[in-house]
């Protein structure tokens, strides 16, 4: 279980090697995101379905309940410090270009991604990604502040209820609109490619999942629903392959 430190910083990743180009995978399930997730509550393990033909790398988020990545909370910028140990765990690899697939929060933390570093991301799929709901502005902040705080809190004494409040402000309400992360301008003027595999719940807003394809010029969008009923899966998982073979570098294709 190889960890890549910075600082106080701590982070737990998989590296499952090979000689394909560079795939970064970002689990779903919010904060408390884990590599466990890819052989639990995914649709479908990218790890597995990829890894023969792409160098599959995936970590645990920092603080996040379940997993072994450990750090501050980054109170005055949450999503960049998120950005920092993904960009940061690239670095230490000695990856500079990489295609990216992330799940739920991957999604705002893709478009984070695009925003920092836009020349390193090849091409980029989000998979039922998380945005905001202008009737549920409020649900990542009551989610986390339920569900996620109170956990992090009794594993890691220095880190208080206060912070973890202060924190989630700064994460989700400083900018509750869209994906978070990005403006729609940005969005409207992003080069890369991106695939946008949607959902429809309250943390997967079909509507904002559809915007951002929609505003995107080099986007491409799954079926919908994709994920029931199960047959239509594979067609889906196709379509990614599909999608980071033909947008991969030349120099990488098998």
């Amino acid at each position: 279980m190889p960890f890549y430190e910075k600082g106080d910083v701590r982070i737990h990743y998989e590296d499952h090697g090979g000689a394909g180009f560079p795939l970064l995978l970002i689990a779903g399930g919010g904060l408390n995101s884990n590599i466990s997730y890819f052989t639990g509550n995914a649709p479908f393990n990218p790890i597995e379905e990829f890894k023969n033909e792409c160098r599959c790398i995936t970590m645990d988020l920092r603080n996040a309940n379940g997993g072994e990545s450990t750090g501050p909370l980054a109170i005055d910028r949450p999503w960049d410090a998120y950005a920092d140990d993904q960009l940061g765990l690239m670095d230490h690899l000695g990856i500079d270009k990489f295609m990216v697939m992330g799940f739920c929060i991957g999604g705002p933390f893709i478009w984070n991604l695009l925003k920092r570093a836009p020349g390193r991301i090849v091409a980029a799929v989000l998979a039922q990604p998380s945005g905001s709901r202008p009737e549920m502005r409020d649900l990542f902040y009551d989610n986390n502040i339920k569900r996620w705080g109170p956990a992090l809190c009794a594993r890691q004494p220095d880190i208080t209820m206060e912070m973890v409040d202060a924190f989630l402000n700064k994460m989700y309400r400083t900018n509750p609109d869209f994906v978070f992360t990005v403006t729609r301008d940005f969005v409207r003027a992003c080069q890369t490619p991106i695939l946008v595999l949607p959902d429809d719940v309250p943390s997967h807003p079909y509507a904002v999942a559809m915007e951002s394809a929609l505003l995107a010029p080099h986007s491409e969008v799954s079926l919908f629903p994709w994920q029931e009923p199960k047959e239509r899966i594979p067609l889906v998982v196709r379509q990614v392959r599909s999608f980071l073979r033909a947008h991969r570098p030349v120099t990488a294709a098998r």
